[in-house]
C-alpha cells in the first residue's frame, strides 16, 4: 500500500506507483551513509500521478538517464522513471521506514536492476552521476541546494514540484490541476524545470584563415544563471590590411551548453565543451518584403539577406588577449 500522509523530518516525495504480485528475495537497504541527525523538517506529502508524469515529461527522461529523487519517500518517482522510460534511478530519503517500504516495493515490481534507495541526508548526497534531479522540498531547502545544483554537469535537468529557486528563473513552468492535493487551499500544482547552464562568462577569441583573408571572432559574455548578454565581434582582414568589422549584441538564454544568437534573418549557434566554444552560422532564412505583390516584380518574391559571413565553424578559446589568439581547427 502507499505510505499514509504524515509528517516526518525529511525531504518530500513524488510520483506514481504500480505494484506487481511477484516477490523476489529481500534487498538490503543501503544505509552506509545514513545521517542519524535529522537535518530538514518538512512534511512528507505524496504527489498526484499527474504531477509525477508532468515532472518526468518536462525533464524529457529517456532510457540513458540517471534520475536522483531527493526526498524520495516511498520511491514512486524513480519507480515510474524505470517503468515508463527504462531509466535508472536513486531515491535518497532520510526516514529509514520509508526506505524500507520503497525497497519492498522494488522487489514486488522487479526493478532491482534499475533502482536503488539510500538512507541519507540530501545535503550529503553525491549528485554528480545524475542527469535528472527531482524534488518536492520547501523553498528554503531549494535555496540551500541551489549552488550545489549549479555545479552539476551542464544540461542536467532539475525538476521541482511547487517551489522555485529564488532568482534562478525556471526555463519552464507549468500549472496543472491537482484535485488530490492535501496541503493548501489551491487544488493546483506548479512544476518547475531548470537546465543547468555551462559557465561561460568572460571573453572568447578565435580565428579562421581563408585564402587571402583572416576572420577574427571575439565574444564578450556576461552571465546570470542561464541568461547571457554581451556582444559578438567579427573582424575580416583582407589583402592590404582592409578591415570589415561587425558587432552584434547578445541577449539570449543558455540551454545547457548551447546558445543561439539571432541576428536579422540568421541564427548563430554556439556549443560549449571542454575544448572551448564552437561557433557556426546557420544558413540565412529568406525574408520577403511586405507588399511585394504591388511592385514591378509582379508578385515574385524578392529575397534579401543580412548574413554573417563565416565560411566554416570557428573554435573559440577563453582569453583576455584576443590579439594573440591562434586559429584552431574544428574537428
Amino acid at each position: 500500500m502507499l505510505t499514509e500522509v504524515r509528517f516526518v523530518i525529511r525531504g518530500l516525495a513524488s510520483a506514481t506507483l504500480f505494484l506487481c504480485a511477484a516477490i523476489t528475495p529481500a534487498q538490503t537497504v543501503d544505509q552506509s551513509q545514513s545521517n542519524t541527525q535529522r537535518d530538514v523538517d518538512v512534511p512528507f506529502v505524496v504527489s498526484a500521478p499527474s504531477v509525477v508524469r508532468t515532472m518526468l515529461e518536462m525533464a524529457k527522461v529517456q532510457k540513458q538517464d540517471f534520475v536522483i529523487d531527493l526526498g524520495s519517500g516511498d520511491g514512486r518517482i524513480v519507480f515510474l522513471a524505470a517503468q515508463k522510460y527504462g531509466a535508472r534511478g536513486l531515491g535518497v530519503e532520510i526516514d529509514p521506514k520509508l526506505v524500507e517500504t520503497a525497497v519492498e516495493d522494488t522487489q514486488k515490481l522487479k526493478l532491482g536492476g534499475l533502482v536503488n534507495f539510500r538512507v541519507q541526508s540530501l545535503f550529503e548526497t553525491d549528485l554528480s552521476p545524475a542527469t535528472v534531479i527531482t524534488m518536492y522540498l520547501l523553498p528554503d531547502v531549494n535555496l540551500q541546494l541551489r549552488d550545489k545544483l549549479l555545479q552539476l554537469k551542464p544540461g542536467t535537468r532539475v525538476v521541482s514540484h511547487d517551489w522555485d529557486m529564488g532568482d534562478w528563473q525556471a526555463d519552464e513552468m507549468r500549472v496543472i490541476q491537482n484535485p488530490e492535493k492535501s496541503l493548501g487551499l489551491e487544488k493546483t500544482s506548479k512544476v518547475f524545470l531548470w537546465v543547468v547552464p555551462a559557465r561561460l562568462a568572460g571573453r572568447w577569441c578565435g580565428q579562421i584563415h581563408k585564402e587571402n583573408e583572416a576572420i577574427t571572432v571575439n565574444i564578450d559574455i556576461e552571465q546570470r544563471y542561464q541568461e547571457l548578454s554581451g556582444s559578438l565581434s567579427i573582424t575580416t582582414t583582407g589583402a592590404g590590411s582592409n578591415k570589415t568589422v561587425r558587432k552584434i549584441p547578445i541577449r539570449t538564454n543558455l540551454v545547457g551548453n548551447r546558445f543561439v544568437i539571432s541576428h536579422g534573418n540568421q541564427d548563430i549557434t554556439a556549443d560549449a565543451d571542454d575544448a572551448g566554444l564552437t561557433l557556426f552560422a546557420d544558413a540565412p532564412r529568406p525574408t520577403h518584403i511586405a507588399g511585394i505583390g504591388a511592385n514591378p516584380l509582379h508578385g515574385l518574391p524578392f529575397l534579401f539577406f543580412n548574413a554573417v559571413l563565416l565560411p566554416e565553424p570557428v573554435r573559440l578559446k577563453r582569453s583576455s588577449d584576443c590579439m594573440n589568439v591562434k586559429a584552431a581547427t574544428v574537428r
